[in-house]
């Protein structure tokens, strides 16, 4: 249970929250860079006929892409264990405590939905 009777702890954990968002965003991104480029290899590979195989960049874009997703829900479950030490006044009246954690559980699930695409697609 916090002491401090001060809103800036709850925006301090709300910045983090949002921090592990940029890095589950850019751990995806990066992730799907890898992944594809395989495909931009095999596009300039001499051997035009043959069908795609998924290669080490296949799996290390997916490996990628299921670490930003994992980060997400990591950082969400994270953020609702400190604001369960939060005192009310720690949390500006009006203010919603769950933007972050809706924004961020939809990064996980479109995460998820990018590999299921990416098994799918090929």
């Amino acid at each position: 249970m916090s002491e401090l009777n001060d809103p800036r702890v709850f925006f301090a954990a709300e910045r983090t929250l949002l921090a592990w968002n940029r890095t589950s965003l850019t751990l995806m991104a990066f992730g799907f860079v890898i992944e594809r480029f395989g495909l931009f290899l095999h596009l300039l590979s001499p051997k035009q006929g043959m069908p795609v195989e998924r290669g080490v960049s296949f799996w290390v874009g997916i490996a990628f892409i299921l670490l930003g997703a994992y980060s997400a829900g990591t950082a969400t479950a994270q953020y609702r264990k400190v604001l369960k030490t939060l005192k009310p006044i720690e949390i500006p009246d009006g203010y919603s405590a769950n933007g972050g954690v809706i924004v961020n559980l939809l990064v996980a699930f479109l995460g998820l939905a990018l590999v299921v695409y990416l098994f799918v697609a090929q």
